[in-house]
């Protein structure tokens, strides 16, 4: 609860965050109870390492009535998942959780490497770039919206 209560005085403050985007690769989305909502540009990097975390990118669009507040992804084909992002703290740039992201009518919201994005951990071992994975994102009030991603190799275009 406390968290809703942050997400709508952000929104309210008039912070919420938001992007403009260009062109995006492909579209690749369901109807799965948010009208508005559109995710391109879907990609999951997996780590050089194997076992390590692997990161989830994409630009997310909502044109619907009312604002949102995005509070949690959850990969299928990993044991957990985060929403990060990098913030300040003692003087220093780090990853940290993020907090629930107040989205208006509107806007587009990037998920990008070094900025805010989704950490799957325990990918399962078997993913491979070319495969698809499923993200599902869940807002305040419990309305999901699920779409696929693309899974890349460490050294391909994140």
């Amino acid at each position: 609860m406390k968290q809703v209560i942050a997400a709508v005085a952000l929104g309210l403050g008039g912070l919420s965050l938001s992007a403009c985007g260009g062109e995006a690769d492909t579209t690749v989305a369901e109807d799965t109870g948010i009208p508005g909502m559109s995710v391109e540009n879907a990609r999951m990097v997996l780590a050089p390492v194997a076992g390590n975390p692997a990161a989830v990118y994409f630009d997310l669009t909502y044109t619907g009535d009312k604002a949102l507040a995005l509070r949690k992804a959850n990969v299928e084909q990993a044991g957990e998942t985060m929403m990060h992002e990098f913030g300040e703290y003692d003087f220093k740039v780090q990853m940290m959780e993020m907090l629930p992201l107040v989205i208006n009518s509107g806007d587009t919201v990037k998920f990008e490497p070094n900025s805010r994005h989704v950490m799957a951990m325990d990918v399962q071992e078997d993913l491979a770039p070319g495969d698809k994975v499923n993200v599902t994102l869940t807002v305040a009030g419990g309305k999901e919206f699920s779409f696929l991603a693309d899974v890349r190799a460490a050294g391909e275009d994140r």
